[in-house]
């Protein structure tokens, strides 16, 4: 399944892009399920994030490698994929994409993920676009 949520902010590409570090993602995080920050390494090929999600009845882990990162005149992006996701999931990626706009920039989470079904996959859709969403007013405090 595919999601691709788009933000504008006033900054230029290059200063949101070095935005992305532990403190945003700190602040990123939403209120449900909590997150407990292991492990944060940075945004660089090889950089691991390792986080638990505490949901109140159980605690499962997620652990993302960085793989890709580029930075180029109009745009700067880097990857994550999922090592170790909570179930249902079986496949992540998280593209964290920030291209130049005029003045400001667009910053753009293109997400895939999978689980073991295509309708359980649909299910979670919603709950993904919430739960990314949730990252627009941040966004925006961080970086107008």
């Amino acid at each position: 399944m595919h999601l691709h949520l788009r933000t504008s902010v006033k900054q230029d590409y290059l200063s949101v892009f070095n935005g992305f570090d532990e403190s945003l993602f700190r602040k990123l995080s939403p209120p449900y399920p909590r997150l407990r920050l292991l492990r944060f390494d940075g945004s660089y090929p090889g950089d691991v994030v390792e986080v638990e999600l505490l949901t109140g009845f159980r605690t499962f882990r997620w652990t993302s490698l960085i793989t890709e990162r580029a930075i180029t005149d109009t745009a700067a992006y880097f990857v994550d994929e999922g090592l170790e996701v909570p179930t249902p999931l079986r496949y992540w990626r998280h593209k964290h994409l920030v291209t130049k706009e005029g003045d400001g920039a667009i910053i753009h989470d293109i997400i895939e993920y999978r689980t073991r079904f295509k309708a359980l996959d649909a299910l979670l859709y919603p709950m993904m676009v919430l739960q990314f969403g949730s990252r627009k007013p941040v966004y925006k405090r961080m970086f107008n």
